[in-house]
Order: structure tokens, then sequence, then C-alpha cells
């Protein structure tokens, strides 16, 4: 357990790296569609020079025969895992501090229990009280927020994070779903590929794409700056390639729901992380009584949860 709590907490020090550009990128001018959708344009290509370089062109085609083979898996579940999850995210960006939606964020740690009832998972109930503690932790986080801006603008920063908050660990369960194949509502895909972490995220940045393109075609934005298209490169390779590979790889370790409820709970330091950056690198301000407290009970009640599970 100490070792998926590490490397949940690893991976959520690249995570971070999302918050503090998205957030600079917003107060650069850079639309929020470009933002997401860019980032996963680099991933696809990074992942796919990557794995052809370490593992050559035979494991490449592999990878694409496995999507072929259960494309519309893979294209439902990299719509919700990422596609969804990352333009609610970057879109929410526009409207908050990266600390404040990195904390708001951390409603997936309540979503994950969620998720798992949903694909019939059993969930340990003592833990629910201390999501409960961190739950409180994000509201006062907001609350803080809220008494400088107006209510539309908490609104188009607070709902887009919660449903992306909730569509992030649903990908990755549907992914968990498939590799281990004891659910009847998902395809088992027995491949050696979907076993490696980077495949799985390809195979998800792929399953992405159809998104991408219907959401840019839709929105219409404007062309991205040379300032916006280096931050997005950044941000794909940070966070969408070793960040997420990392926290898929601790996922993937995981044998019983109370251990993937204990990696998914590590990303509440990505608020300690998103606030030093932004304080250190876009002059960002330190959070007031209310703010800081409910940073501090957020941490404390991933501190208590973590601790809770290891000593099982």
């Amino acid at each position: 357990m100490v070792r998926l709590i590490l490397l949940g907490t690893l991976s959520a020090l690249f995570f971070s790296s999302t918050f503090i550009l998205n957030r600079a990128m917003s107060l650069g001018g850079g639309h929020w569609v470009w933002t997401s959708s860019l980032r996963f344009g680099y991933m696809l290509v990074f992942l796919s020079i990557w794995i052809g370089f370490s593992k050559g062109s035979k494991y490449l085609a592999d990878i694409k025969e496995v999507f072929i083979r259960h494309w519309l898996f893979w294209i439902m579940a990299g719509s919700v895992g990422f596609g969804i999850f990352y333009s609610l995210l970057s879109f929410g960006a526009s409207y908050a501090a990266g600390w404040i939606v990195a904390t708001t964020w951390q409603l997936t740690i309540l979503a994950t229990p969620v998720v798992l009832m949903m694909f019939g998972r059993k969930v340990p109930t003592r833990g629910l009280l201390l999501i409960a503690l961190i739950f409180t932790g994000i509201l006062l986080v907001n609350v803080e927020y809220a008494a400088s801006a107006t209510v539309r603008e908490v609104m188009l920063s607070a709902f887009p994070v919660l449903v992306a908050a909730f569509a992030y660990p649903t990908g990755n369960q549907m992914v968990w779903e498939a590799v281990r194949g004891k659910n009847g509502r998902i395809p088992h895909i027995e491949s050696r590929v979907v076993k490696d972490s980077f495949a799985r995220v390809l195979l998800l940045t792929i399953g992405s794409v159809p998104f991408w393109i219907v959401l840019i075609l839709v929105a219409s934005p404007p062309p991205p700056s040379s300032s916006q298209l280096i931050s997005t490169a950044l941000v794909a390779l940070f966070s969408g390639v070793i960040a997420t590979t990392i926290f898929l790889y601790a996922r993937h370790l995981c044998v019983r729901p109370s251990e993937i409820a204990a990696v998914d709970a590590t990303q509440s330091m990505e608020v300690i992380f998103s606030l030093a950056g932004e304080i250190i690198f876009l002059q960002g301000v330190f959070p007031g009584s209310i703010g800081t407290t409910g940073v501090a009970l957020t941490i404390i009640g991933l501190v208590a949860y973590t601790r809770m599970q290891t000593a099982k």
C-alpha cells in the first residue's frame, strides 16, 4: 500500500502542472478548447514516438489491433475519461485560480467510491467519513472564492470541475474492468499491451480524438498563440504522459477497491503543489483564513484516509 501511495503522490506532483499552466494560459487569453485538445494531440505524438522507439513498430501495430478490435469501447472510455474530464477542467480554469480548481478537483475522491459502486464494487464505509472531511475542505475553499467572485463565476468554475471529477475515475475504471474481464457489461480485452501503462494511455488518447474533433468544430475557437502551443506541449508531457502513466500504473497494481480508492485519494496533494506553484510562478495570492482551513482539512482528510487504508 505504501508503494501505491508514493506512486500516486508522485503523479499528483506532475498533475499539478496542469492547473498552473492552464491558469497561465487563461490569463494570457488562450481559449480553453485549445488548452484541452492540444494537450491530447501532443500526447498522441509523444506516446507514439516513445512506444515506437522503446517497444518497436510491432508493438505499435499490436496497439492498433487492440483499438480496432474494441474501437467502440476505447472511444467511449477515451471520450469520458479524457475528453469530458479535461475539457471541463480547462473550462473551469478560465474562471478561477489554479489552486481553487485543484482543490475543487479533489471531488474526484468523493466520486471514486460512487463510481466503484456503479461498477458493482464494494467500498469500505468507514472511509466515507474522511472523504466527507475532504469534501468540507473543498466547500470552504469555494466559499472563500465566492466572496470575491460573482455567482456566475463560481458556478462556471465549480460545476464543470464537479462533472470532470466523476468523468475521470469513470473512464479509468472502465479500463480497469476491461483488463480484468469480470464485468459482463464491458468487453474483456486480453492482450499484452493493455497491461502496459503507456499503451493504455495511448489507447485512451486515440479513443478521445473524435471527441476533440467534434468539440473544435462546435466551439470554433480562434487560432492558438505560440505561447499556448508551448504551454500545452509542457502539460502534455508532464501531466498527460508522465503523471497519467504513473497514476494508471499505480491503479493497475491495485487488487482491491480500497487500494484503488487510496491511490485516487493521493491526488489531494495536487492542491499543495498547485498552490505553491501558482504563488511562485504566477505571483498568486496566498488564501485567506477560510481557504487555508479548507486546504488544511483536505490534506488532513487525505493523510487520515491513506493511513487508515495502509493499516489494513
